[in-house]
């Protein structure tokens, strides 16, 4: 709180002086200058913090780690990475206790959804490698033993029979088994796929632009509660929204991404929010989840600032805890965010657009 009235202090007192040099020394300013003086502050609620405590030792990442997933139905954390000669898949705990790691059949990994069942473990791989695994979807189990693979490997296309793919980026895999798919990390394709179980197609969306259903780039796709897809349109700097059944445009969230588009799409398992990362920026953002039946406009609740060029990738939730994953290939980690359990609030103090004092108020 003292630091709130030095803010103020501050503002009043640098404002008294650009009063005091207008009266008297007006007539030595130039007839085009004019002074702007403006003072501003906002609040956001804290919702995670960092868990400094995990991985128990990062010493176990030694390559750029490019996705995180999580089986939360057994408490597994699963991380590939890239790097020569390294162990391309890492397992954790929840709590951070490495466990195993294994590099059967991964090339180049992207992006990995841990899909588990009472039933049956698996783990999904997309790889972008030009190598004879590449433009490949791997299914895994939890140990690393290769079950299914999804196009033709080592070959990029644009086929759907057979099914071909160029650097895709993620999917999701939902407890049906129906699977969605973002192709396109600046491949041939710019496209959104719906496989059934059996691995047939059930619609798609396939043209690269900048209108309704067409991509620039698809980098994340999720599934919410509702029955909505949702599709980081990463090179058109926006959200888009699908039914999962019709596979129908729904809409659209532009107005949170002036800066840079989003990375990575993910709802907390409450369904309040939906979470976002944008690489360059490093930053993290929690938005407002839309009702059902009404997409309506974008709304920022809080920010996650990370350091400079940490760059976050993709990332995931957890539907067990509501902790936040995030793979970051500048700073060739895995970061754990876990919610916080009081309402926490950071207030920023700004003046003439430059960030003067930024505080914690619990």
């Amino acid at each position: 709180m003292t630091r709130f009235w030095v803010c103020i202090a501050g503002a009043g007192c640098f404002l008294a002086l650009l009063v005091l040099h207008s009266r008297f020394c007006a007539s030595r300013l130039p007839p085009h200058l004019h002074l702007a003086f403006k003072v501003s502050w906002r609040a956001e609620e804290i919702l995670y913090r960092l868990d400094v405590d995990w991985p128990k030792y990062s010493e176990y990442f030694t390559g750029a780690t490019f996705c995180v997933g999580v089986d939360s139905l057994n408490g597994l954390v699963y991380v590939a990475q890239r790097g020569d000669n390294i162990p391309k898949v890492l397992v954790f705990t929840e709590d951070g206790y490495f466990l195993r790691a294994w590099n059967y059949t991964v090339d180049t990994p992207h992006g990995i959804f841990a899909a588990s069942t009472p039933q049956e473990k698996s783990v999904w791989i997309t790889d972008v490698g030009s190598g004879f695994y590449g433009h490949t979807i791997k299914k895994y189990n939890s140990f690393g033993d290769l079950v299914q693979v999804l196009g033709t490997p080592g070959k990029k296309g644009t086929g759907l029979n057979p099914l071909q793919f160029d650097n895709p980026a993620e999917l999701h895999v939902e407890d049906t088994g129906d699977i969605y798919i973002v192709d396109g990390d600046g491949g041939l394709n710019n496209r959104l796929i719906k496989l059934s179980q059996d691995f047939m197609i059930l619609w798609l969306h396939g043209e690269n632009g900048t209108g309704p259903a067409k991509f620039n780039i698809p980098h994340s796709v999720t599934v919410d509660s509702t029955g909505r897809v949702w599709v980081a349109d990463r090179g058109n700097k926006r959200l888009q929204v699908f039914d999962k059944d019709t596979g129908d445009w729904l809409g659209e969230w532009n107005n949170c991404f002036s800066e840079e588009g989003p990375s990575a799409v993910r709802f907390t398992p409450d369904g309040k929010y939906v979470v976002v990362a944008q690489l360059n920026l490093s930053r993290l953002l929690i938005l407002a989840a839309p009702p059902v039946g009404n997409i309506g406009d974008c709304s920022v609740v809080s920010t996650i600032q990370l350091a400079d060029q940490v760059s976050p990738h993709l990332l995931e939730v957890s539907r067990e805890t509501g902790a936040i994953y995030v793979a970051e290939i500048g700073a060739k980690q895995v970061q754990k965010y876990i919610p916080v359990n009081s309402a926490n609030f950071l207030f920023i103090c700004v003046i003439n657009n430059e960030l003067l004092e930024r505080w914690d108020l619990d």
